[in-house]
């Protein structure tokens, strides 16, 4: 499982003109899955997300997480992030998961985020969406399972 983690102000994903999912200050996150990943990679990687300290605490410190923060998580699933672009010009996505493996995964890892008392917003699985960020920092981390 791979995760762009980047902490915004706000967030929001559109498909055919229509806003499916939107956030303010929080988390965007773009979810990659693959052949590998299972139940245990999912649980571990929301409670990761959840947990990581990338906002800013009274003394200007990154030190609180965005639990602690009242935020929100916007996540988008992102098969692309299972490209493999070290030969030729034309990414080879064999790395990523199928969706009918994907779906239910990704699905478990936003249950997961919930179940910790996240507000999680998502786009449409499989959708072409329109993603727009204005990041925080810019504060992007990448989290791999």
């Amino acid at each position: 499982m791979r995760i762009v983690v980047q902490r915004c102000k706000e967030a929001s994903v559109t498909v055919d003109g229509q806003v499916v999912g939107a956030i303010g200050p929080g988390l965007m996150l773009l979810v990659g899955l693959t052949h590998e990943d299972t139940e245990q990679d999912v649980k571990f990687a929301a409670e990761k997300v959840a947990g990581l300290r990338i906002f800013e605490d009274g003394q200007g410190k990154m030190n609180l997480s965005v639990l602690e923060t009242g935020g929100a998580v916007l996540s988008v699933s992102q098969f692309t992030l299972y490209g493999d672009c070290r030969k030729g010009r034309r990414p080879n996505f064999m790395a990523a998961a199928r969706p009918e493996q994907a779906e239910p995964l990704y699905d478990r890892f936003n249950d997961h985020l919930r179940e910790q008392g996240l507000r999680v917003e998502t786009g449409v699985f499989g959708a072409m969406m329109d993603v727009a960020l204005v990041n925080d920092g810019p504060v992007t981390l990448i989290v791999e399972t």
